[in-house]
Parts: C-alpha cells; sequence; structure tokens
C-alpha cells in the first residue's frame, strides 16, 4: 500500500482530500503541527507528498528543497499561486507536479495514481534494467546518473525517463503526448509547461557534462535528440 503525506495548513481541504485518499486505499498521514515537518517527513518515509506553498514557520518551497536531501519520491505541490515564475521555481527545486487551487479532486487523484503506477505500480521503471550506452552518453538506470566523457550528473527520475527515451529514439522527432505519457499516464491533466521545465532542466545538466544543443525543439510537434549535434561538440 502507497503511504502519501498531506502538508496542507487549510484543515477542512487537508481533511477533504485526506478522506478521498484513504478510499483509494492509501495510507495517509496529514502533518497537523508544522514545526518539526522534516521530522515527521523522515519518520513516515512516504512514497508521494502533496506539499502547500504557504505554511506555517517555513514555505513549501523550503520543504521541497529538503525533502530532495533525502528521496527522490514524487512531490505534488498544490497551491493558490498561479504565475508561470511560482510553478517553474519549485518545479526547478524538485517538484514533480503543481496543480493550483482550487483544484477539481478528480484531477488531482488521476494525478497522484499516475505518478503512483508509473513509480511503483506495473509501469514502474526497471531499476535493475541494463545500462543504455549512445555514443558515448551512458545512463545508469541503477543510480540515476548519466556520464559522459569521465564526467557525471545525477538526474531526477523524470529527467531519467526523458533522457532514457531520447537515447531509444535519437534522430527522431518524440511528439510532446509520447513524452508526456512516458513520464505521466494521463498526459491531458499535465499542464503545458511542465514537459517544458523538464526538458530545460535535462538540457542544463546535459551543458555541465558539455553536451550542448543535442535536444531540438520542434516546434507544434516536440523534440529531436540530435546525436549530429554531439557530434560537432566534440
Amino acid at each position: 500500500m502507497a503511504k502519501i503525506m498531506i502538508i496542507e495548513d487549510d484543515t477542512q481541504l487537508r481533511n477533504q482530500v485526506k478522506e478521498v485518499l484513504l478510499g483509494y486505499g492509501y495510507e495517509v498521514f496529514a502533518i497537523e503541527t508544522f514545526h518539526n515537518v522534516e521530522e515527521q517527513f523522515v519518520s513516515f518515509k512516504p512514497h508521494l507528498v502533496l506539499l502547500d506553498i504557504n505554511l506555517p514557520y517555513y514555505d513549501g518551497n523550503y520543504y521541497c528543497r529538503i525533502f530532495r536531501k533525502y528521496s527522490k519520491i514524487p512531490i505534488v505541490i498544490t497551491s493558490a499561486r498561479n504565475s508561470d515564475i511560482d510553478q517553474i521555481f519549485s518545479m526547478e527545486l524538485g517538484a514533480d507536479e503543481y496543480i493550483v487551487k482550487p483544484f477539481n479532486i478528480q484531477v488531482l487523484m488521476a494525478k497522484i495514481n499516475a505518478l503512483i503506477r508509473r513509480l511503483y505500480g506495473d509501469y514502474a521503471v526497471d531499476e535493475n534494467s541494463n545500462e543504455v550506452i549512445i555514443n558515448g552518453i551512458k545512463l545508469d538506470s541503477d543510480s540515476f546518473k548519466v556520464s559522459y566523457k569521465n564526467v557525471t550528473q545525477e538526474l531526477s527520475k523524470n529527467e531519467f525517463k526523458l533522457l532514457r527515451k531520447f537515447l531509444q529514439n535519437i534522430n527522431k522527432v518524440i511528439p510532446r503526448e509520447e513524452l508526456l505519457e512516458e513520464i505521466w499516464d494521463e498526459s491531458s491533466f499535465v499542464d503545458d509547461n511542465t514537459l517544458t521545465v523538464n526538458v530545460t532542466r535535462l538540457k542544463s545538466k546535459l551543458i555541465d557534462l558539455r553536451i550542448e544543443d543535442v535536444i531540438k525543439t520542434k516546434r507544434g510537434v516536440g523534440y529531436l535528440f540530435d546525436t549530429c549535434a554531439l557530434e560537432k561538440s566534440e
């Protein structure tokens, strides 16, 4: 049974979400005191966190950063802050989803169920699968690390799955919808800029490996992993 932690200071919303999650069969722990959130996270060891931004003592972005020190589990932000800057900032800190309040509870459940299926269910990534090595780029599914010319970068779960998809489809245009479905079960429930943010973060990590301009944007269609650009950079 997957364990979900709710970090939300709106009592009515917290109880509503908790009740629905319990109805779906999840084990739920809803934080009610906020002076030791980090300790409660470590103790409960959740498989997924629902995290509000506006909280007592420290905001959700602070906790997002803290949780990423311990775990790669999905973090779903729920916030009334609806600007692109707020969403991008949270995603860059490690959030996997950003849902703007007020939200439809069924949309929230669809996102949660999709993440749980992808990471822990029938569609979970096989952590023991063979390494993917393309043009000197080595992707290690055991450590979620990518290496190139003796330099290594650690990837998030989403970044790992995106890069694996690219390496399995080199020099081929991959539609945005296909990339969304690779990471999230239901692409219709994902904000359009969520994929853009994750691809941008992946590009940044590849640049740190001196792999530049290999992920090309095909406007209105999707993305292409261009090995010709990789050869030019050598």
